[in-house]
């Protein structure tokens, strides 16, 4: 028997070397007192800044709009100069490269199909360097890196070591995809951050919760237990789910697995501190504080992030809401957009479009209701309207995390002998290219530590494993709901940190805890170190399509191993 307090509490029971196992209490009371804090912070800074300096590194190159940039760029500025997204002329991306942005944009405001959170943060880019290529990806650099920084953190927190933690964020560093989309003004290295960040601080928040248990008890709980109303890492979680839902609605399926997670830690802990019905008592005393601080507050952080579009919703009143999306019958038809003018028998338009202008709390009123509208045009847009179209890229996510098929963001082939550098011999000719690849060793490694992951939580009931396991299903899984449609393999960014974390869980498990030299502990850290070295070989050899570097035709078909690649 353990006595805390003058009070009896039976230990739960001894480990195989016949140590007893520490109580909840004592166990909450540690969590937050990890080794080396100094240590911790000088080494995560460090690799960060290495992550920052390899991501600047010629970021301005290749000096043209690449893949959807040109939409995220220039919707960026148009949200930075006139408070929502414009169109804009045929020839912007001419005029915009030459320097010149009078001119480039319409009066009338874009459809555009995605919220605005990630916009915002490229416009700030652009705001600071200018509208160029710089300016409109330094954002996704210093996003990308600080990504690196959060991994390190969580990875640490979970593993309670430093040198895990580090590991985590190397591998996250020396990942392809990871890489480029942190040089690219592309949306997916946003929400990728942003649900890092809320799952990180949903992590902390069952540290804190189980601490704040046994900071109020005196002995077994009785009843309901302490009730803890007020939970600060949770409302910061929320706030970042919030930013990750106002960057794309596909954090919403990560949102809802966590949020159900962290339901369960609690009801865990509660029953861990002698709460009898742990989860029917949890539903209330946890769970209804949960869902405020969560849910709502996601809700109303990521209504504030349509600020702009709301003032100005009349301009959007008028001019979009007679868009209506017409099906056409018959194979192979898909859905298109037409317009009230094309369609004189028929108005589709929105209701606050023939409304007289209101003020004050009544104008607030009505410019919500015409943002719910719109936001049903654009989910018909998602769920409709791209149903029948393809893309050279598109790809099926059963093979994404197998890397079936990168993207290829830009390329300049047919470089002749001589021309800017080109070394190959007469016959042929160089190639540069941007691709979105995943470095395959990591990946490869992260399905088989996947695995590992989905017998530690279920079969060894390891808490940790959980959350690498319900990373990647919330953020995977979903998107077979949408295969009917072009989808792309670098949307398995959001997916790609809770990989790496099952990797920095496995290669905890096989270094183990020990202190001490072991042999068991020599082959462990040999084997991790190998298999973090690999991994920094492969990023290195697939660095110049990482960069858009020069290479002989020969060279780059070394680094297309499958004809799927190309």
């Amino acid at each position: 028997m353990t006595v805390i307090d003058e009070q009896p509490v039976a230990s739960l029971s001894r480990t195989a070397s016949g140590a007893e196992v520490p109580t909840a209490w004592e166990r909450a009371r540690a969590l937050l007192r990890l080794r080396d804090p100094l240590v911790g912070w000088v080494a995560t800074v460090l690799v960060t800044v290495l992550a920052f300096v390899m991501r600047l590194w010629h970021l301005g190159t290749p000096r043209e709009f690449q893949f959807d940039e040109t939409y995220y760029a220039k919707d960026a500025w148009s949200l930075l100069h006139f408070g929502y997204a414009r169109n804009y002329a045929d020839n912007a991306n001419e005029q915009i490269l030459g320097g010149h942005t009078t001119g480039s944009f319409q009066s009338s405001p874009e459809m555009v199909v995605h919220p605005e959170v990630g916009k915002w943060l490229i416009a700030l880019g652009e705001k600071a360097f200018g509208m160029d290529p710089f300016g409109w990806r330094i954002s996704s650099a210093v996003v990308g890196a600080l990504m690196i920084l959060v991994m390190i953190r969580l990875a640490r927190r979970m593993t309670g070591s430093t040198l895990i933690g580090v590991v985590a964020g190397l591998l996250l560093s020396f990942d392809g995809l990871q890489f480029v989309l942190s040089r690219l003004a592309l949306l997916d290295i946003f929400v990728a951050f942003f649900t890092l960040c809320a799952v990180s601080c949903a992590v902390a928040d069952r540290d804190w919760f189980r601490e704040r248990l046994a900071r109020r008890l005196e002995g077994p709980a009785t009843g309901w237990g302490p009730r803890v109303l007020w939970r600060p890492w949770l409302l910061a979680s929320g706030l970042f789910w919030g930013l990750a839902v106002g960057t794309k609605w596909t954090a919403m399926y990560p949102l809802a697995a966590f949020g159900v997670l962290v339901f369960v830690w609690s009801a865990g802990a509660r029953r861990s501190f002698g709460v009898r019905m742990p989860l029917l008592k949890g539903a209330l005393a946890d769970g209804v504080p949960a869902f405020v601080h969560l849910v709502v507050v996601a809700a109303l952080v990521y209504t504030v992030s349509w600020t702009g579009w709301l003032m100005h919703a009349h301009t959007y009143e008028q001019a979009l809401s007679s868009t209506q999306y017409t099906t056409y019958a018959g194979q192979g038809h898909c859905e298109k957009t037409t317009y009230v003018a094309d369609n004189p028998d028929t108005d589709k338009r929105w209701p606050t479009a023939t409304e007289p202008d209101a003020h004050g709390l009544g104008e607030v009123e009505q410019s919500l209701r015409s943002l719910w509208y719109y936001h049903q045009d654009v989910w018909t847009f998602h769920t409709h309207f791209l149903n029948c179209a393809t893309h050279v890229y598109a790809s099926s996510p059963a093979g994404w995390l197998l890397l079936n098929r990168p993207v290829g963001v830009a390329a300049t082939t047919d470089i002749k002998p001589g021309d800017q550098g080109c070394t190959a011999p007469q016959g042929s000719d160089c190639i540069k290219q941007v691709i979105l690849l995943g470095t395959p060793m990591l990946w490869w490694g992260g399905v088989v530590a996947l695995l590992y992951a989905v017998a530690m939580w279920l079969g060894g009931r390891d808490w940790r494993f959980g959350v690498a396991v319900v990373g990647v299903a919330s953020t995977w899984l979903p998107w077979f709901l949408y295969d009917d449609r072009p989808i792309f393999s670098y949307y398995a960014i959001v997916t790609l940190p809770f990989l790496v974390l099952a990797l920095a869980l496995a290669i905890g498990k096989l270094i183990g805890r020990e202190r001490e030299p072991s042999p068991r502990r020599t082959a462990g850290v040999v084997l991790s170190g190998a298999y973090l070295v690999l991994v920094i070989l492969n990023f290195a050899w697939f660095w110049p399509i990482y960069t858009n570097a020069l290479l002989t035709h020969a060279s780059w078909l070394d680094r297309i191993w499958f004809q799927r690649w190309i």
